[in-house]
């Protein structure tokens, strides 16, 4: 496994991949101890950490899919572990003389930023047990959502090329109007099929008395314009439909499973209380922010992507503009969540109506009131205390 150990290693940086790893020790002083390739496999990875010792401070480039192994067995042996977001991998990497891209040049540009640029690394915790399954569950759900935004979309779009007031008329985000194309097709299909097996499919997905009465007709109206459709609309709109059918029953059932594998967490019920969050957007926070791991409300904001960023050169030059960073689905979650707080009389409510008399558009003003409800957020998770207004 590579030379002789030279010193005491304190830096571990590991370059993580599917089938190997690539590992370079540091100590103290900055001197390379050892340089090692291992395969990405338990008794190697515990050869290599028991070499590097219980204090040296494991760093890794990816602290998921392929570096959970890694981390796993680090915690194991009690080392403390971090994470090196790969942008800032790759701007460190700039730093350093010569141009070549190896795993073991990345290993090294790993370990030697974690000692000399300590702040550009996150803070690892060990997962409590059943927090990677919940993760898992709801980084799935969150696939099956998109899945089925994209699936709208399509059907949207070949409803639009077919008949515009037809796509007018089918909403894909309600079950009951999905139903029947999912059955008889599109317009050609319904109409074939007869208003009354086109409204028994409309009703045994949750259909209102008469509501499927709007899409009939304007399905009718579609299929007898005469217009030639074009021809592989009918077998397109059937598979999107049921597809998005399928979907809506996965998010449903990955919902569930979500919400049963937080009953009687503290922390998700406390953040219930809190005006504008739902099972969703606290879901997402509990699975994604170890609340430990921030100092403050402000690197939890910066982390989440709802800080505005500051940009100043000299004494000529200021501005602010809002992040572009940060976590994009937590940052979507907690700013359109504040859509509910419009019209309240709560404290969130009237802070959006100071911000819009102050002239700030409505999306500006949604993400003042995210960031400030943030600040309730931070003190409801560190504290597992039930929000008061």
């Amino acid at each position: 496994m590579g030379e002789a150990i030279r010193a005491t290693v304190a830096y571990l940086g590991i370059d993580v991949g599917k089938r190997s790893h690539s590992a370079c020790g540091l100590g103290e002083d900055g001197e390379v101890a050892f340089r090692s390739d291992l395969e990405n496999r338990p008794a190697d990875i515990d050869r290599l950490l028991e070499r590097a010792g219980a204090g040296a401070l494991v760093v890794v480039d990816q602290k998921r899919n392929i570096g959970a192994l890694v981390l796993a067995r680090a915690f194991a042996h009690g080392n403390p572990c971090a994470h090196l977001p790969g942008y800032a991998e790759r701007q460190a990497r700039g730093m350093f003389p010569g141009v070549a891209k190896t795993d073991a040049i990345d290993a090294e540009v790993i370990a030697r930023t974690a000692r000399g640029m300590p702040g550009a690394l996150r803070p690892l915790a060990e997962e409590p047990e059943g927090a990677a399954s919940l993760r898992i569950l709801s980084s799935q759900r969150e696939f099956a959502a998109a899945a089925r935004t994209r699936a709208k979309n399509r059907l949207r779009a070949t409803l639009l090329e077919a008949d515009p007031a037809l796509e007018r008329a089918v909403d894909p985000s309600r079950g009951w109007h999905v139903a029947p194309p999912a059955e008889f097709g599109s317009a050609a299909g319904c109409s074939a099929a007869g208003w009354r097996r086109f409204s028994a499919a409309a009703r045994r997905a949750g259909a209102p008395a008469a509501g499927a009465r709007a899409p009939w007709e304007s399905m009718l109206a579609s299929a007898g314009s005469g217009r030639a459709l074009p021809a592989g609309e009918d077998v397109a709109v059937r598979r999107l439909a049921r597809e998005i059918a399928a979907l809506d029953a996965d998010v449903a059932e990955l919902e569930g499973l979500v919400a049963d594998s937080l009953a009687g967490d503290e922390v998700y019920e406390c953040l219930l209380t809190v005006p504008g969050i739902g099972p969703k957007t606290a879901a997402a926070l509990v699975t994604s922010v170890d609340v430990s791991m921030f100092r403050g409300h402000d690197e939890l904001a910066s982390y989440c992507g709802v800080a505005p960023a500051d940009s100043r050169s000299g004494t000529s030059v200021r501005s602010t503009s809002p992040q572009r960073g940060g976590n994009k689905q937590l940052k979507n979650l907690l700013i359109f969540s504040c859509n509910s707080l419009i019209g309240t009389q709560n404290r969130f409510g009237r802070y959006y109506d100071e911000c819009r008399a102050r002239g700030m558009r409505h999306n500006k003003a949604l993400k003042a009131v995210a960031r400030k409800r943030l600040k309730v957020i931070y003190a409801v998770m560190r504290d597992a205390v039930p929000y008061a207004a």
